[in-house]
């Protein structure tokens, strides 16, 4: 029995191969959309996913100003983050977000689903989000996935 073929490879930075996705928002739940986006950045839909390493995809995100949320989250989901002043408490709700872009929503929904490191730092910077139909990483030639 040849024992070498039952080696595990762990995969690291120059082994890695990093494609281009493009992912349409229209119509989408934000949050069962945001876990699929993040689990192409994180690289967990390939056999070669490593833990400790960036293995995922770049994610180029359309149309993200016609994601929906269900109930009553517009007007009662609660965004809280503080200035580091006293008294410096600042609460929005996601119609808030949207008026002033429609990418803060899906951005801050994958981010939130990345790990809390250095790695879920870079993995962000993977994502790319854009309001309309349109983006400027036709050159690229991304691969269109559907959900």
């Amino acid at each position: 029995m040849d024992t070498l073929s039952y080696k595990t490879k762990s995969a690291n930075a120059a082994s890695v191969e990093k494609n281009w996705v493009v992912v349409d928002a229209q119509s989408a739940i934000l949050g069962r959309f945001a876990s699929e986006v993040a689990k192409i950045l994180r690289g967990k839909h390939k056999p070669s996913f490593t833990p400790h390493v960036d293995c995922g995809d770049n994610v180029i995100v359309i149309n993200a100003e016609k994601v929906r949320l269900t109930g009553k989250k517009w007007t009662e989901k609660v965004y809280v983050r503080h200035t580091g002043y006293p008294g410096g408490q600042r609460i929005s709700t996601p119609r808030m977000l949207k008026e002033k872009s429609a990418n803060i929503l899906v951005e801050k929904a994958v981010r939130g689903m990345l790990p809390k490191n250095r790695l879920g730092r870079q993995m962000y910077r993977n994502l790319f989000v854009y309001e309309g139909a349109e983006h400027p990483h036709s050159a690229q030639q991304p691969k269109e996935v559907k959900f």
